[in-house]
């Protein structure tokens, strides 16, 4: 029924899970409610329990719930809280945990009760005589146990969310669970970091986990003044009052949250204004409210939500005034550029790239539609070093390695990652090698999502059975009267180039999305005096296929390479064309004296075998999705016929919350002509 790995790797999480429902099943309490029952004081938890002598309860009281409605709430936490913590810290850690952050929840909640009800305090005087059955303190303790596994910087936000929500509940709710659910939580995010294979350093946040940070609290600001207003609430704050007066101000504060909040998750400075001004005002309610009460001038409705209200806006001042240094992104797009668009930039990087050489794709970074960050290895020096990167959807795409030299290459990635976060952009750098991604920053993600084949022509031998579909391909060739030639396709003749341009319209005339940009050319590409393009032709002077290939420079301008770019055939012409132009071309290239022939990186492909992480699943989606109208995974299978070495190449990215908005952006970098309804319709 379970399989074997489930039940090691979870007995003790499950047999919790059998224990309430045994206990739930021989008590009824699975559908009838146990706090009405005649026995339920004598197992319920709580200061009632401790005072009249029962030490037994924080026992009997953990496996039951009080109505049957809360088992289900109940499974969800064991599941999510011991269940996380015993697959991360182990099976006895987790039982440790689970039983000790229970324990702590009840007894510090007890005494905390015991301490204020003398104080004549309502609300403490109404929970110091309840009591209370469940398992949550400790499910809570775990779940805040188990973000020691969790890397840097989900860590930090890990527990951040889980600290502001059962903070936030206890202050405005005020429930007894509310209250031990705080105390189980404390305990854990207490005690476990102090755990010497669980110690990590606090650090500084970061840029951009001041951002998260300021942009989180604003969310939750809104949210809870809304809930306080839309809901009755009456916990340790006194009892929740709405008037049109208090809806004017939550609706005010709301407002202007929609309008900066998204200014303050890319650190734009005017946002950063804005929002500390709006807390500064928001203490000025908190003011009034000392002022009142110190000098008795009378009572108001609904202080306690409102001076609650204040304070967290004051704990979000404290977030912007100490992470100030994050919001320095100007307004005006065009003053936070990188680098330049314009010609001369171009140019530059050119320039760079026939002196300092580049990767097997870093032609694609004189294309148009590039934006170029420079780099100097001191402030008043020249140059030595680029990256292309295109900008969308507030994402910056590197384009490829950067054009440097081997020494120069992490140096050049981390400048360009903090100066893009520093601009309030996401940045990510696409179909990088394997050398730039493990120069990546400091906890960066690295993630498969091309394959490059690499055909290294001074030892091409199209000999043996590996390469005779290659053989019969030429031979054809020469019986029915295919020619090849390699030419600059900017020299030649009108006639020529319109046979091109009509063979590519067609075949982008038959997907069902427009042509693929970014890393993928097109003929106005290929009419640059650099590129090479290989042409069929048959006796009439027909053209049958077209490949375009781009210079792979080494240092000094030589060229040391080419990168097969642009495919195209003609519907109906000679059947093996690809075949016979990949061919002809890798075997004038080896004469010429190249070193390597690149059949170019397929998208979304990866042939080396391995266990598949949830990313990786997405992924195969896309791929299987596309596939029909672009044929990437065919396109890689067609290639082996040349017998390549695969080369991976890799997408690095900060961490997974970025995934999204990266996604976004690199389809409107291949796409950048699709429309919301294209995409729509090719993914039916």
């Amino acid at each position: 029924m379970f399989p074997d790995d489930l039940l090691r790797r979870s007995a003790l999480t499950l047999s919790v899970l059998a224990v309430l429902l045994v206990v739930g099943v021989l008590s009824q309490a699975l559908w009838l409610p146990a706090s009405a029952a005649g026995w339920y004081e004598n197992v319920a938890y709580g200061l009632p329990a401790f005072e009249a002598g029962r030490w037994w309860t924080p026992l009997t009281g953990t496996f039951l719930a009080a109505e049957p409605s809360h088992y289900v709430p109940i499974t969800v936490l064991i599941l999510g809280g011991l269940g996380w913590a015993e697959r991360v810290l182990g099976a006895r850690r987790a039982a440790l945990i689970f039983a000790g952050g229970q324990l702590f929840a009840i007894v510090a909640t007890a005494l905390l009760l015991l301490a204020l009800r003398p104080s004549g305090w309502p609300w403490a005087v109404d929970l110091a005589s309840q009591l209370d059955v469940g398992p949550s303190g400790g499910a809570f303790a775990c779940a805040a146990a188990a973000t020691a596994a969790l890397r840097a910087p989900w860590r930090l936000r890990a527990r951040l969310a889980l600290a502001s929500w059962v903070g936030i509940a206890a202050l405005y709710f005020g429930t007894l669970p509310d209250v031990e659910h705080l105390f189980g939580v404390a305990i854990a995010l207490v005690v476990v970091p102090l755990l010497p294979r669980y110690r990590k350093p606090l650090g500084r946040p970061s840029e951009r986990e001041w951002r998260l940070l300021a942009f989180s609290g604003l969310v939750v600001i809104a949210v809870v003044q809304v809930i306080v207003n839309l809901a009755t609430l009456n916990g340790p704050l006194g009892t929740s009052v709405s008037s049109t007066a208090l809806w004017g101000d939550v609706l005010i504060d709301v407002v202007i949250i929609l309008l900066i909040g998204n200014g303050v998750r890319r650190g734009v400075r005017l946002a950063w204004w804005i929002a500390v001004v709006l807390a500064l005002l928001n203490q000025l309610q908190l003011i009034l409210i000392v002022l009142v009460l110190a000098l008795g001038a009378g009572t108001l409705d609904g202080a306690g939500f409102a001076a609650a209200s204040s304070v967290l806006w004051l704990a979000q001042l404290a977030v912007l005034l100490v992470g100030r240094g994050a919001f320095r992104v100007p307004l005006r797009r065009r003053r936070r550029r990188l680098g330049g668009a314009v010609e001369s930039d171009a140019a530059e990087a050119r320039r760079l790239l026939h002196s300092v050489g580049g990767g097997v794709i870093s032609w694609m970074s004189t294309w148009g539609g590039n934006e170029y960050f420079f780099s100097r290895p001191a402030p008043d020096a020249a140059a030595d070093a680029v990256v292309a990167y295109q900008r969308h959807a507030g994402v910056a795409i590197a384009l490829g390695d950067p054009i440097a030299t081997p020494a120069r290459l992490a140096t050049v990635v981390h400048e360009f990652a903090a100066t893009a976060q520093h601009s309030g952009l996401t940045p990510c750098a696409f179909s990088v090698s394997a050398a730039v991604a493990h120069g990546a920053p400091e906890g960066w993600r690295s993630l498969q999502v091309a394959e490059d084949t690499l055909i290294d022509l001074p030892a091409m031998e199209m000999r043996g059975k590996r390469w005779q579909n290659v053989r019969a391909a030429l031979n054809r060739a020469e019986r029915e009267g295919i020619s090849f030639r390699l030419c600059r396709l900017t020299d030649e003749p009108w006639a020529v180039l319109a046979q091109v341009r009509a063979i590519s319209e067609q075949w982008v005339g038959d997907k069902g999305l427009p042509e693929m940009k970014f890393t993928l050319g097109g003929v106005d590409d290929a009419l640059d005096p650099e590129v090479l393009v290989g042409i069929a032709v048959d006796a009439d002077g027909s053209i049958h296929g077209v490949t375009s290939w781009l210079p792979v420079y080494g240092p000094g301008g030589t060229v040391t390479g080419w990168t097969l770019d642009l495919m195209r055939r003609r519907d109906g012409g000679f059947g093996p064309v690809m075949e016979f132009l990949i061919a002809s071309s890798a075997l004038a290239f080896k004469e010429q004296g190249a070193l390597v022939a690149s059949l170019s990186g397929a998208p979304l492909v990866n042939s080396a075998a391995g266990e598949q992480g949830p990313i990786e699943r997405v992924l195969d989606v896309i791929a299987t999705t596309l596939e029909p109208l672009y044929g990437f995974h065919s396109l890689h299978q067609f290639k082996a016929k040349f017998n390549p070495r695969p080369e991976p190449l890799y997408l690095l990215y900060r961490d997974e919350a970025d995934l999204p908005r990266i996604g976004i952006a690199l389809t409107k970098a291949y796409l950048p002509d699709a429309s919301l309804r294209d995409l729509v319709r090719s993914a039916v």
